[in-house]
């Protein structure tokens, strides 16, 4: 079963902390592309651009698993996720390519 990771980021944490290991980080899911198949950011609905979280779509894993590669993100050490849930994803219909941004397709 997939799974779902739903990052939710800390509000009081340093801005700059996202930018600073921005590269770390990509590399990192670069590294565990086996298992993680997409990622990003999400933002809240005011449109000031402030990060309220991010999202993993990760494969079949165990759950203990899912949570030690969270725990070796880069981001986590850093303070800027305040929490996550692994969520259980029955994936029925997929057409991922709608995802894929502009610059990676």
């Amino acid at each position: 079963m997939a799974h779902i990771i739903l990052f939710k980021d800390n509000p009081h944490a340093d801005p700059d902390i996202r930018r600073d290991h921005m590269a770390e980080h990509l590399n990192f899911l670069k590294a565990h592309k086996d298992k993680i198949a997409a990622a990003g950011p999400l933002f809240d609905g005011t449109g000031a651009g402030a990060g309220a979280g991010g999202i993993w779509l990760v494969g079949d894993s165990d759950p203990s698993e899912i949570d030690q590669l969270i725990h070796q993100d880069p981001f986590w050490p850093t303070g800027l996720r305040a929490s996550y849930d692994i969520l259980h994803w029955k994936v029925v219909f997929e057409n991922l390519s709608l995802l894929r941004p502009r610059d990676l397709a």
